[in-house]
């Protein structure tokens, strides 16, 4: 019987982890650890621990890690805390593995405590490029942990060429297209009875996180965001952002220059914010969902600024920067018929085919535990 440990602190890696524990509860095999932290646990977020509740997951651990005030100094002390707790908690259970997923501050402090503890440490959405923070977050992950799980060829070929013995590095697309794949959506119909809106006749969707190192430019940055999407005449749903740095500019920014039907939610079930996106006209933002899990859908996304630079995307991202001329141009594009039409004929989504999470689930089980392992040797 393997032991695996998974950690999530948001909503955006709870989408790559849930497929993966889906498959876990029909094995004999394997058995699932759950560390559940810091937006999970945070009531002004959404209280989402209690979505993975109601999923059916028993949460293991919930490790409360959050300062309030949301500055570049209550961010790394906030890590600083989750730190501090995660060796006692991998005393206590030995697992056989630590997955991480993606590249957000709580799983890099999972990997510090997994690798000085010698405990075996797997990551999701391995080797990929950003342009925040979490591009830096994400490599220093690579070094630490001992297999990584790439969502495509091309961050593959970036492990590699980082200096990763190539026994460790596996390309095995992203695990939280599995579920849109598998149609695991609420339809638009029960979407609007269950939230009480109406969006049948079309709406955007908007998901704006800062970007850390420009928080001074945070609610600015938003209050271009939404007076491209005040010239549209359609609905706006918008999914309210992260806790890092700058957060609340972007929230102030958002209350204070919408005009017309807006929609917000601080957290959304994963089932329900798939069938938004779905449905959409298109994704507005700077969410890696506009490039990881809207071509599934052959949904258009705008992604504004540089917070996703360099990530591999599709045919369905129109990149613009914070100019609200230029974001207004491209929302126009994104809903005409004949980019629509474009995307219905040729967009295929780059990050996974829909079975990635039996691929890692069987690369855990069956991955020999060993010298050759756990002792890193770098190839360059």
């Amino acid at each position: 019987m393997k032991k695996i440990m998974i950690i999530t602190g948001s909503r955006g890696e709870w989408g790559y982890i849930r497929p993966i524990l889906r498959l876990i509860e029909k094995r004999e095999d394997v058995e699932a650890v759950l560390v559940v932290t810091n937006m999970h646990l945070l009531p002004a977020y959404g209280n989402s621990y209690k979505e993975i509740e109601n999923d059916g997951f028993r949460i293991d651990y919930k490790v409360h890690m959050s300062l309030d005030g949301y500055s570049h100094v209550t961010q790394a002390k906030s890590l600083g805390i989750f730190l501090s707790s995660m060796p006692d908690i991998i005393e206590n259970e030995k697992p056989d593995w630590i997955l991480l997923a993606g590249d957000r501050g709580e799983q890099l402090m999972g990997a510090i405590a997994g690798a000085y503890t010698y405990t075996p440490v797997a990551h999701i959405q391995a080797g990929e490029v950003s342009g925040n923070i979490d591009n830096m977050t994400r490599h220093a992950i690579g070094k630490l942990v001992h297999m990584h799980f790439a969502s495509n060829q091309d961050a593959a070929d970036r492990l590699i060429k980082l200096g990763e013995e190539a026994f460790r590095v596996h390309n095995v697309g992203a695990p939280q297209i599995d579920e849109m794949v598998s149609a695991q959506y609420t339809e638009l119909a029960d979407i609007e009875d269950k939230l009480c809106v109406h969006l049948q006749n079309g709406y955007l969707l908007g998901v704006m996180h800062p970007v850390t190192e420009e928080a001074d430019k945070a609610e600015m940055q938003a209050e271009i965001f939404i007076k491209a999407l005040n010239n549209f005449p359609y609905p706006k749903v918008i999914i309210l952002p992260n806790n890092d740095a700058g957060s609340n500019g972007v929230k102030y920014a958002i209350q204070e220059y919408r005009e017309g039907e807006y929609y917000m939610y601080a957290n959304l079930k994963r089932e329900d914010y798939l069938g938004l996106l779905k449905n959409a006209k298109c994704v507005v933002g700077n969410s890696s969902s506009g490039l990881l899990e809207a071509p599934t859908f052959k949904v258009p996304a705008v992604n504004i600024g540089r917070r996703q630079n360099l990530r591999f995307r599709g045919i369905n991202v129109i990149d613009v920067p914070f100019e609200l001329d230029k974001v207004t141009a491209a929302i126009e594009k994104a809903v005409s018929e004949e980019f629509r039409t474009y995307l219905d004929r040729e967009c295929v989504n780059p990050y996974g085919d829909g079975h990635s999470s039996e691929r890692i689930l069987d690369l855990l089980v069956n991955t020999p535990i060993d010298q050759k392992l756990l002792v890193k040797q770098l190839t360059y």
